[in-house]
């Protein structure tokens, strides 16, 4: 075990970095695919700007040139000489041509940046175009402060998607484990089921929705695995038991006519031919609980009326009860489920037969069915022996018969029959007694 649980945990851990790796791959591709689209928006805004704060700036300039133009109607004395020493400032060249092209002023390194983007304005005065105003910029001023700009947002996307990564990380591991460490607990717990560990159980977990009803759904197979063994244990050993009397009884009775202590007579080969019948009737009962038991696989649903089912067994069980000297009494009223016609019918054949077998000679059986409380229900009501507290939560067990039930016939499963039958159709079969005061059998089916 110490080595099975050693390579579940491998596993578990070999999953966790899986599941870990698989969801920081995809959270690192998201990272990286938005930097990229944040990067490229962000440069192309911070251009944009720069480019429009250029454009005003060439046009501040060329409104400059114009009031220096108006103050003598000409470019001759005009004074545009603080308009260059300002735009260099900015880190921008500047260069003022006339209408005809001549070069008004010019900034000493304009001629140098023919490389550069350049823009340009008219110089507007009096309503006419008098010059245009060139300008080009250098790496300083604005276009160093586009390019810090953009460094600046760049660092700030690269350590966003950094510590989006990290937590990304630390994420993953964290639901990676959470995910996988139940699915491990469930992968230990199979391999110890499987190596014979029938009492291995998941338990409570700590997980999502899903694994936390996986791991019930687990326990529950779990443990109807174990009722189905022990079911199966507890049938060998009941047939085995009731079986021993029998054989014995006629094995010790062949001897005895074969060794001649007595002599073959009527009555004594009847009473071993009541041994082989008590053999077959117990044989037959084995073969109806081992149909109950698959009843399950083996429905054929459709709807019936309950009502109808029970006054129809009722007159196939007339003659045993006038035999009996019991009289029955119906209350019927129509109610419809969704059931199998046959199993139903030998649910109530059961109920019916075993108050028969525990009501006295001029006695009373009430069959009464009908809706109750939003089911369809069934009940049998006998003015028998009773039931003993201490045996009631015993009678629908598997060849338990109680101390009253040694004086008559039968291997004591036919209501464990209808206990069976009752569950494969959705239903409950409940036992309510008293000794002295009859016993009451109630089934409940859902309505159809």
């Amino acid at each position: 075990m110490t080595s099975q649980a050693a390579d579940s945990a491998r596993g578990g851990t070999a999953l966790a970095l899986r599941l870990a790796l698989a969801f920081l791959s995809v959270a690192i591709a998201a990272v990286v695919l938005l930097a990229i689209l944040t990067a490229v928006l962000a440069a192309s805004d911070v251009s944009a700007l720069v480019n429009r704060q250029r454009t005003d700036l060439t046009t501040a300039v060329a409104a400059a040139a114009s009031a220096a133009w108006e103050r003598d109607d000409s470019w001759a004395h005009a004074d545009v000489g603080p308009v260059l020493d300002l735009v260099r400032r900015l880190g921008a060249q500047v260069q003022i041509r006339d209408n005809a092209g001549v070069v008004v002023a010019s900034s000493p390194g304009f001629d140098d940046l023919r490389a550069a983007l350049q823009y340009r304005a008219p110089v507007l005065a009096h309503g006419s175009t008098v010059g245009v105003v060139l300008t080009r910029f250098t790496g300083a001023g604005l276009a160093g402060a586009d390019r810090a700009l953009q460094a600046a947002l760049l660092r700030a996307i690269a350590g966003a998607a950094g510590l989006a990564a990290l937590l990304a990380l630390i994420t993953a591991l964290v639901i990676a484990r959470r995910i996988t460490g139940p699915v491990g607990r469930i992968i230990e717990v199979t391999r110890a089921m499987s190596m014979g560990e029938r009492s291995a159980r998941v338990g409570p977990v700590r997980a999502t929705g899903e694994l936390r009803e996986l791991a019930t759904a687990f326990d529950g197979m779990a443990d109807t695995l174990d009722r189905q063994e022990q079911l199966r244990r507890d049938l060998v050993a009941d047939v085995a038991h009731e079986l021993r009397t029998p054989v014995a009884i006629l094995q010790a009775g062949h001897e005895a006519l074969i060794d001649g202590v007595v002599e073959p007579s009527p009555q004594q080969l009847a009473s071993l031919r009541d041994e082989v019948l008590r053999l077959g009737r117990m044989v037959a009962d084995l073969q109806e609980l081992a149909a109950a038991d698959a009843a399950a696989l083996q429905l054929t649903l459709e709807q019936c009326d309950l009502s109808e089912i029970a006054g129809d067994t009722v007159d196939s069980l007339a003659t045993r009860f006038d035999s009996a000297g019991i009289a029955v009494q119906r209350r019927l009223q129509p109610v419809s489920v969704h059931a199998d016609r046959r199993w139903v019918r030998q649910i109530v054949t059961n109920l019916l037969t075993n108050a028969l077998k525990f009501t006295p000679s001029g006695g009373t059986v009430t069959v009464e069915a009908g809706p109750a409380d939003g089911v369809a229900a069934l009940t049998v009501i006998d003015t028998g022996i009773g039931i003993p507290p201490d045996e009631l939560p015993h009678i629908f067990d598997r060849f338990w018969r109680g101390r009253e039930a040694t004086q008559t016939s039968g291997s004591g499963i036919g209501l464990a029959i209808a206990a069976e039958l009752t569950r494969a159709h959705g239903g409950e079969l409940v036992a309510r007694s008293a000794p002295g005061r009859g016993t009451s059998m109630t089934l409940t089916l859902p309505i159809g």
